[in-house]
């Protein structure tokens, strides 16, 4: 399934990404660093989800209180809790 996600506090501007039976897919950073943003995807494609979360959460950017990857690790948990609820429904 894919989701989109807007991130804060950093230079990119949208993070779209497939989430399929717990592994990150199509990992797609727009903006920002852009060869960043093509490592952190190439790095991360094909990994369990909750790995990439872990990873990733809590890196700095510079002075800022968040990065592209911690972003990415929102985005993430924002996913799996999107598809918990919609298992519920």
């Amino acid at each position: 399934m894919e989701f989109e996600y807007r991130p804060r506090g950093v230079c990119s501007n949208r993070i779209v990404f497939d989430l399929e039976d717990g592994v990150v897919r199509n990992v797609q950073i727009i903006g920002g660093c852009n060869g960043n943003s093509q490592g952190i995807a190439n790095l991360v494609e094909g990994m369990d989800v909750d790995e990439v979360i872990r990873r990733t959460r809590g890196i700095r950017c510079g002075r800022k209180e968040t990065s592209c990857p911690d972003q990415l690790s929102k985005a993430l948990t924002a996913a799996k809790e999107k598809q918990a609820a919609e298992k519920k429904a």
